[in-house]
């Protein structure tokens, strides 16, 4: 499926309509009647283009037009003005006869005015299956209709690796609709996203993303310590960390202390078997090419956050420092620590060198040691996270793409291959 739009027309057609009206003429009366033309059949190039070159023998004037292809068949609204006095059953067999001569079919109705105004309170519904079912389908359409929403638009943003649909909902405010939809996505097993609409979702945007299981797959401190051979040591106080039962800076300390008199040598080593999460490069290269700007804050190592911010051409990168003094590890760390409350700081502190007010921020992690990061921005992912993390954070991705965040955004697929096509020919 291509495209779905229902409850007449989108946002953004709306406010052209609006605005071409009141620069050159007056609104059409709501009680001015009118005709919806719809053709549907097999799609084919110029459909679109006969059936309005078919109406404009009639005088009429477009209201609104909606299209959707699916799987090859086309669905085409027009909504006009009714035709001079004594032409409509002309207008009717006239368009009757192309259709069939198109091996389409038609129907024509008759009504008065516009399309309902949208109701007030706006947001973008962003749902990622993998698979997305019927079912789970049925419950979140259900759940909006419950909260007073109603559906005006719906929009398939990719059908890989996620099937990726957007619904924009009116009649209903963003909180309660988050609320309600992240009660119904736990219990279906599919990632809910929830935004007010406006146009700040396409503004200039800042990311800013964990590394440690989230940017990358691995835990930085524990591919030190295999070569410190103290591996699960390590393992432990930082699974205990992650789950919020320790104190970020006292574990940190504790595992560092670990690693004393390793040789400077394995920052090389570690560096090398560093492996991203799958998709990391596609959103990074996405977001960058679509003039987003890209940060990393990590209670790892600068050792290896400021290699992954000269590969991955990330815009910010902060992280805890390890000493290193006379070619070996000294089990310390320098300079200010980066903990729980050091990243929401440092998200701050980007968005403000970045130009972003900081409700146009997106942060993305998955320990508890990211909560306060996750809630100061304006969009908190948590990705593949612990429950702690996703029963508080504003929305959570749970299959193992990075770049499924981009759907959340309201980036297609199809914008993200154009990225990646245009990245490859520069």
């Amino acid at each position: 499926m291509s495209e779905v739009r229902t409850g007449g027309r989108t946002e953004e057609s709306g406010r052209y309509r609006k605005r071409h009206h009141e620069c050159f003429a007056a609104p059409q009366p709501a009680d001015v009647p009118t005709l919806l033309v719809k053709i549907f059949g097999k799609d084919r190039p110029g459909l679109t283009a006969g059936l309005f070159d078919t109406l404009a023998a009639y005088s009429v004037d477009v209201v609104d037009i909606e299209q959707v292809v699916t799987r090859g068949r086309i669905v085409l609204c027009a909504l006009v003005t009714q035709p001079p006095t004594g032409m409509e059953g002309d207008l009717r067999a006239t368009v009757h006869s192309w259709a069939e001569s198109m091996k389409m079919q038609a129907e024509i109705i008759s009504g008065i005015g516009d399309n309902l105004p949208r109701g007030l309170g706006r947001s973008h519904v962003t749902v990622l299956g993998h698979p997305l079912t019927s079912e789970s389908t049925a419950s979140i359409a259900a759940s909006i209709t419950a909260t007073g929403g109603n559906i005006d638009r719906i929009f398939r943003l990719a059908k890989y690796p996620v099937t990726a649909v957007e619904f924009a909902v009116s009649g209903t405010e963003t909180e309660p609709l988050r609320t309600a939809l992240a009660i119904e996505a736990a219990k279906l097993g599919v990632d809910v996203a929830v935004v007010a609409a406006g146009l700040h979702r396409r503004a200039q945007r800042l990311v800013v993303m964990d590394v440690d299981s989230t940017l990358i797959q691995d835990e930085v401190i524990e591919l030190f310590a295999a070569h410190a051979g103290c591996e699960n040591e390590v393992a432990e106080v930082t699974a205990a960390a992650m789950r919020g039962e320790l104190d970020f800076e006292q574990s940190l300390h504790a595992r560092v202390k670990l690693l004393a008199g390793l040789d400077a040598s394995v920052v090389d080593k570690v560096r090398s078997e560093v492996r991203l999460t799958p998709g990391a490069r596609t959103l990074i290269r996405t977001l960058k090419r679509l003039g987003y700007q890209v940060g990393v804050v990590s209670g790892g190592f600068t050792q290896v956050t400021d290699d992954l911010r000269e590969r991955l051409g990330l815009d910010f990168a902060q992280a805890n420092t390890l000493e290193i003094v006379d070619g070996r590890l000294t089990g310390r760390v320098t300079g200010e620590i980066v903990d729980r409350a050091g990243k929401a700081r440092l998200l701050r502190r980007f968005a403000a060198e970045a130009g972003v007010p900081l409700e146009q921020t997106v942060a993305i992690g998955d320990g508890a040691n990211d909560l306060d990061m996750l809630n100061a921005a304006g969009l908190g992912v948590a990705f593949n996270a612990k429950p702690v993390v996703r029963e508080a954070a504003h929305t959570a991705v749970n299959v193992p793409f990075l770049d499924t965040v981009l759907y959340l955004l309201g980036i297609t697929r199809e914008e993200v291959e154009a990225a990646e096509t245009h990245t490859d020919t520069d």
